[in-house]
């Protein structure tokens, strides 16, 4: 394929570097990224092959500025891949997970490549470097022995392997999962079973249905996690329980989307790959790139936080049996019966219905006069929305963001509906990332999951939709106001346990009075929503607090539990592994399943990032509880104490060592109070 032929063979011409996405097809993917390689291999052959001194400019500067054409066709073909896959882009990613990973172990394993670096890195300190670039420096150095650069060449052949391997086992995973995840979507024939749902959430089952060939009738589809969003208003028992085993046996079956053989070969081979990087298990390498540093910091957070929650998490199981008993039905609540009953007891103690709160939760309104309003009062940005940019899928919409003087900041992408062909749950994406070095500016992603509503009818968002799009926009505002030098250290480049944090902070917004009283008003009256019902929502922050911390724990503890263990784990079945590592961390509530069971864990297992890090969303939620104090300390939703924060955490990316940044803004370590606080976790 010529260079005519492929949009990706040259850099865009279109603004800010974005993808031509209405010239790109499925096969221009391969050979982009093919010749994309195959470029930067040149690139890094020309930075060893020159004869001069290793030197800051003619080394790291140098490999900052390789591989530009083919980050921006894998960023493409990332976000694709997640959000729209085709068959044969799922073929595509199969062929392409193995080339990705053997091209980072070429440049990795490149001994004459790392020589200069350690040479540059035994000279750091007289280098005269200012910070970023000596930061870089060591950065690099830290990657390169990580990667295996020091290692012996029959070590290294082996760990090239073991990689290869992982990247199909991961890849293979993910493709599983989204199938069955799709098998499995519940139909139901007789409507009489659906009551409790609102008529836009019916109206979406029988399109869902009728897409998927079963005209007159409804399709349950399945979100990620365990616990799915209607069974807290279905009646029906019988079909709670239908949906809640679909969701949590998926991928479990034993048929060919059975993912229980690639859990099992993928513990043993990371395990095995950590070994041979000097690391005795695969939790030990993640953790200790980490703000963290250990598994023992890990294990020390969550044996504090697991007695706790499993005790509220008992207690609450006491008040909904209580509440079931008044049925006089003689049921014991069970996993499918725990959002039902929480729910029905939520709407007795604060007058509480959640499908009633979903008409003020209009996802229009939600992102402009409620996402976009709090960065506009926080930081001083304008977004404003673009037609004229080509995009991946007729869903997607895109926007200019303006900083307060005016000037361009970057780009948003908004992807929100859910659809066969992208993975579930929500993420943010990079399509160009923020450079001085390369004159970049960013070009950041928003996917979501909603389910579409019937054609005409408003998108009304859940209260966990809500936060979460609050959640995700905080991501995107950590690439936005990324203002750094280095490629290497934009936006979110951050270690994992700390890149949860600020998204985690831009959630305080969501019940903002002055943000709430703008957005949450009824989408066909305008009426705002009544002070008495937004006083019940505070209220009732904290309720069900021990069901949500105890199903996260779990699964982090479970992840945490997989990655210890020493290549000869001896495990054989995988379901009764889970089920004796969360016996043994005292998770002794059974109607409470992990948020993730083993099987469709995809953080985990569908990719490394997330592998011995599920930890991070608490870990990170220490700061962000500590950082939602100080904002309301100083003030709340004010311009100085956005500009502040943007100054001291956001546009910093990976600059620096990232606990420093929590330090300058707070001028101290973090404090676990304000998380426990938050969450309502007292003594057992």
């Amino acid at each position: 394929m010529s260079a005519v032929d492929n949009p990706f063979f040259a850099p865009s011409d279109l603004p800010h570097g974005v993808p031509a996405f209405d010239r790109a097809t499925d096969e221009h993917y391969l050979p982009a990224i093919e010749y994309g390689m195959a470029q930067q291999r040149a690139e890094i052959a020309a930075i060893v092959a020159d004869p001069a001194e290793p030197t800051f400019a003619n080394t790291l500067e140098a490999l900052e500025r390789s591989g530009r054409l083919l980050a921006a066709v894998e960023m493409a073909f990332e976000t694709v891949a997640l959000a729209h896959a085709s068959e044969r882009l799922q073929e595509i990613k199969a062929q392409v997970a193995p080339l990705q990973a053997a091209h980072h172990d070429a440049i990795y394993l490149d001994s004459a490549l790392f020589a200069r670096i350690d040479a540059l890195h035994q000279q750091r300190a007289a280098l005269n470097l200012d910070a970023e670039a000596d930061w870089l420096l060591h950065r690099y150095h830290t990657e390169f022995v990580r990667s295996g650069a020091q290692l012996a060449p029959a070590d290294a052949e082996l760990l090239k392997a073991l990689n290869m391997e992982l990247a199909g086992l991961e890849n293979e995973f993910s493709q599983r999962r989204l199938a069955d995840n799709n098998k499995l979507a519940v139909l139901v024939t007789d409507p009489a079973e659906l009551a409790g749902l609102t008529p836009d959430v019916i109206a979406a089952a029988a399109e869902a249905a009728e897409a998927a060939g079963h005209p007159g009738q409804h399709l349950i589809t399945l979100v990620s996690n365990t616990d799915q969003p209607v069974l807290g208003s279905l009646h029906s028992r019988e079909l709670r329980e239908r949906i809640y085993r679909a969701s949590s046996e998926r991928c479990a079956h034993g048929d060919d989307n059975d993912t229980r053989d690639i859990i099992l070969r993928t513990v043993r081979l990371r395990a095995q790959r950590a070994q041979l990087l000097g690391f005795p298990t695969h939790a030990a390498y993640q953790v200790q790139d980490n703000t963290a540093g250990t598994p023992e910091a890990v294990s020390g957070l969550l044996d504090k936080l697991v007695p706790a929650a499993v005790a509220n998490a008992q207690r609450e199981l006491a008040d909904l049996q209580a509440l079931a008993d008044t049925d006089s039905a003689g049921i014991t609540i069970e996993p499918w019966d725990w959002s039902y009953y929480t729910e029905r007891l939520r709407q007795q103690r604060f007058s509480l219905d959640e499908a009633q709160l979903r008409p003020y939760f209009e996802a229009e309104r939600v992102l402009v006069d409620g996402v976009f309003h709090a960065a506009r009062e926080l930081f001083g940005l304008t977004v404003t929305e673009r037609h004229d940019l080509p995009v991946y899928h007729p869903d997607v919409r895109t926007f200019d963001v303006f900083n307060a003087d005016g000037s361009l900041l970057g780009l948003f992408y908004l992807d929100l509906y859910a659809r066969p062909s992208k993975v579930g749950g929500a993420w943010m994406h990079s399509l160009v990332i923020q450079s001085h070095l390369l004159g970049s500016r960013p070009v950041v992603v928003n996917t979501h999951n909603v389910p579409r509503p019937p054609d005409g009818e408003p998108t009304l968002l859940t209260l966990s939709e809500v936060r979460t799009m609050f959640h995700e926009f905080g991501h995107a505002l950590h690439g936005l106001f990324s203002d750094v030098v280095y490629p290497r250290f934009y936006g979110t480049a951050v270690p994992q346990d700390f890149v949860e944090y600020p998204s985690q902070v831009n959630e305080v917004w969501m019940y903002w009075p002055s943000v709430l009283a703008q957005y949450a008003r009824h989408h066909r009256t305008g009426e705002p929503l009544a002070q008495s019902v937004v006083d019940s929502l505070l209220a009732a922050e904290k309720f069900n607090a021990g069901f949500t911390t105890t199903e996260y724990l779990a699964a982090a503890v479970l992840d945490l539990a997989w990655h210890s263990m020493p290549p000869e784990h001896g495990v054989t079945d995988v379901v009764a592994f889970e089920a004796a590592a969360l016996a043994e961390a005292g998770f002794r509530v059974a109607a409470i399943p992990p948020r993730y069971r083993s099987t469709y864990f995809s953080h985990i297992f569908a990719s490394t990032a997330y592998s011995a890090n599920y930890y991070v969303y608490i870990w990170s939620e220490v700061l962000d509880a500590d950082t939602v104090d100080w904002f309301r300390e100083n003030g709340g939703l004010l311009r100085a104490n956005g500009d502040r924060f943007r100054a001291a955490v956001l546009s910093r990316g990976g600059t620096a060592e990232a606990m420093s940044y929590f330090r300058d803004l707070r001028g101290r370590e973090s404090s676990i109070e304000p998380l426990l606080v938050r969450r309502g976790l007292t003594a057992p």
